[in-house]
């Protein structure tokens, strides 16, 4: 295990945040990663929210900047820049001793459309990866990934920086919510992200809770690297002009718990959990996360 990585785990698991893009913008379409240019306090309020419910690691609000992303939502800004401001938010609002990992999504553009090749993939991670890097993060985190050619070129990015690299992809499909979108099994992505030099394995997003302590378990016996868990709160509804998630923090959290039995070294929510959602699991957990 990498060696900063045994020291951060040294006291136990980790708590991480919630879902930062559906707390901020409840409205389907509406670009949260904006927010960081548009109104960066809102996006302080939030990390700031998450660390005192508990979390020991608070992503950074970038998701969705990558070049490609950013383009596609219409914003004629710098990718750099937005991702520099993302990790400098993040670290003004946490405490000495809270974690800030870099969070990376998908292009969202398809080599198979003709529409980016995954070389100019490869390049736009590079710029994202570096820019939070150099920006001050402890660690990069590839979140939300279904196609493993991409996951591959995210990786292979993140690792020309020196930041500890945790990747996941999303499972959910198939009768078990074992597969990928794509169809890629839990012991085929562990064997891609071992293969491309990942420090720490895991899913996150989903369908919610529901597959994940399967996937933890499958994750563990593929490989002994620390297994990041990152569940969102069920499939939302629509509702006017906003997304609504039915499962309850309570409900979420009695689930989310059982991960750490399973294996999981890094626990938290992704879309549709709050800080009430994060400050519940640390309730069910107590003792077994670390607090700083």
């Amino acid at each position: 295990m990498n060696e900063t990585i045994a020291d951060w785990l040294s006291d136990g698991p980790l708590l991480l945040d919630g879902g930062l893009a559906t707390s901020l913008c409840p409205a389907p379409g509406r670009p949260a990663v904006l927010w960081n240019m548009s109104a960066p306090e809102a996006v302080l309020r939030l990390h700031a929210e998450f660390a005192a419910a508990g979390s020991d690691v608070v992503l950074t609000n970038s998701f969705g900047a990558n070049r490609f992303a950013l383009a596609r939502c219409g914003a004629d800004v710098d990718a750099a820049a937005v991702n520099r401001r993302a990790a400098e938010l993040a670290r003004a609002a946490v405490r000495k001793g809270v974690l800030v990992f870099g969070a990376i999504g998908p292009t969202g553009a398809s080599p198979a459309k003709g529409e980016v090749s995954r070389r100019e993939q490869y390049l736009a991670f590079v710029e994202q990866a570096r820019a939070l890097a150099d920006a001050g993060v402890d660690g990069l985190v590839i979140e939300t990934m279904t196609d493993p050619a991409e996951l591959r070129e995210a990786v292979r990015a993140a690792k020309t920086t020196a930041a500890p690299v945790a990747a996941c992809m999303t499972f959910g499909a198939g009768e078990e919510h074992d597969l990928t979108p794509s169809g890629v099994t839990v012991e085929e992505a562990a064997g891609i992200l071992l293969d491309e030099g990942a420090d720490i394995v895991g899913a996150n997003c989903g369908v919610g809770v529901k597959g994940f302590l399967s996937v933890c378990r499958r994750l563990r016996a593929a490989c002994r690297l620390p297994i990041w868990m990152k569940p969102s709160a069920g499939l939302p509804r629509v509702v006017g002009d906003k997304l609504l998630y039915d499962q309850s923090p309570e409900e979420f959290a009695d689930a989310a718990a059982e991960l750490v039995g399973a294996g999981a070294s890094f626990v938290g929510g992704c879309c549709g959990t709050t800080p009430a959602y994060i400050a519940e699991l640390r309730k069910r957990l107590g003792r077994a996360f670390r607090r700083s």
